[in-house]
């Protein structure tokens, strides 16, 4: 199965966070990503006030279930020390199943696809840098998602939903954030 994971941090180094996660997930799960993206500095939306993330999208080929696979995900954010407080609030790490194949589950414990990726800039924008015509189950193709972020960010104040992102060249600290 082909799996969409999406990777977040923003507490720590989060630059160095998010790599290692990608290293993490490949021995967890005993595979090579097959595409990744590059890192990007993100406004975080919705909950406390909190600052900037580091995030990212990765692809890979895994044979597990998508249940076994969000264990997995769990227990990696657990060992980087990511704690459930605050919905929505600062994190060492998080990792999203955003999609798996074609797969729609409304598992309230596993949604597929993941139920607000159609309106986060910092999913889509690393998932389409990786897979210009990756297509979001329900949703349609991920440029006209994007499109239409960035039309509602202009017509309203969802800005939010489509915040800028930049990429993060190399090994360099992302700017903004501090280790």
């Amino acid at each position: 199965m082909r799996y969409v994971i999406g990777i977040g941090s923003n507490i720590g180094d989060s630059v160095s966070i998010v790599r290692r996660a990608i290293d993490e997930i490949e021995a967890t799960f005993d595979v090579v990503v097959d595409e990744r993206s590059s890192l990007y500095r993100t406004r975080p939306v919705g909950g406390p006030e909190q600052d900037d993330y580091i995030n990212a999208v990765v692809v890979m080929h895994c044979d597990r279930d998508p249940d076994r696979v969000l264990a997995g995900l769990q227990e990696i954010e657990y060992e980087f020390g990511r704690v459930r407080n605050v919905r929505w609030g600062p994190r060492t790490l998080d990792l999203d199943i955003i999609a798996v194949d074609d797969m729609i589950s409304v598992d309230p414990d596993l949604t597929l696809p993941h139920p607000r990726a159609h309106e986060r800039g910092f999913v889509l924008v690393p998932w389409h840098e990786i897979d210009p015509e990756a297509t979001l189950p329900h949703h349609g193709p991920i440029e006209n998602l994007i499109n239409r972020l960035t039309h509602d960010a202009e017509d309203d104040s969802r800005i939010s939903s489509a915040s800028p992102v930049v990429v993060v060249a190399g090994g360099d600290q992302a700017p903004g954030t501090s280790t």
